[in-house]
């Protein structure tokens, strides 16, 4: 990925960064990447600190490759280190300290609210508030995840006009749901389907 930005990062701004990562932890209902619009509008629109590339590449690569999605987030902070350097071994130490900003952000409050939440819900599994809950979920999810589809699919040009990716977006997503097709054949179906130029 290729720094575009050179920025100058003060303590502060560091601090933002963890603190607006633990708030947005807590909204990461349905995964990390549902999440990814308000990513988006705060480091690319709001803040500056990425490019919509090098936004999109960090999620790409980072779903790609094995592991939990949350991985993403590591390689957002990442970006926005390295884009505080000059390539010496300063923007690594940047990029180094992003990750672990944005990740310790991400996952602490949501974690510790997951155990509590976790153990609270097993010991009342039977009550009608919790049944309430577990189905109010599914909707928000939903709306979550094609937001983030939105937001991924914009950045190659008009949504509008680009009818194949969604095309291709929505087939992968009647598949997932009435299938058991595993998700990489899925990956490397729209991989092949890219490579070839098709979408």
């Amino acid at each position: 990925m290729a720094t575009a930005l050179t920025l100058q990062l003060q303590p502060l701004d560091w601090l933002n960064l963890f603190l607006y990562y633990m708030s947005i932890s807590l909204l990461a209902v349905g995964g990390a990447i549902a999440t990814a619009p308000d990513m988006h509008r705060f480091l690319v629109q709001q803040q500056g600190w990425l490019t919509d590339m090098q936004f999109n590449t960090s999620i790409v690569i980072a779903q790609s490759a094995p592991g939990p999605n949350v991985l993403f987030i590591a390689l957002l902070g990442w970006n926005v280190g390295l884009n505080t350097g000059d390539g010496t071994h300063m923007a690594w130490a940047a990029g180094a300290l992003g990750a672990a900003l944005c990740m310790l952000g991400a996952m602490l409050p949501s974690s510790l609210l997951t155990w509590a939440a976790t153990r609270w819900a097993h010991k009342n599994r039977e009550r009608r508030v919790v049944r309430a809950f577990k189905q109010g979920m599914t909707p928000l999810v939903i709306g979550l995840i094609l937001a983030t589809a939105w937001v991924l699919g914009s950045a190659h040009g008009d949504p509008a006009r680009d009818w194949r990716l969604w095309l291709l977006s929505a087939v992968t997503t009647l598949l997932v749901w009435r299938t058991r097709i595993h998700l990489l054949w899925l990956l490397a179906g729209g991989a092949l389907l890219g490579a070839l130029g098709w979408v």
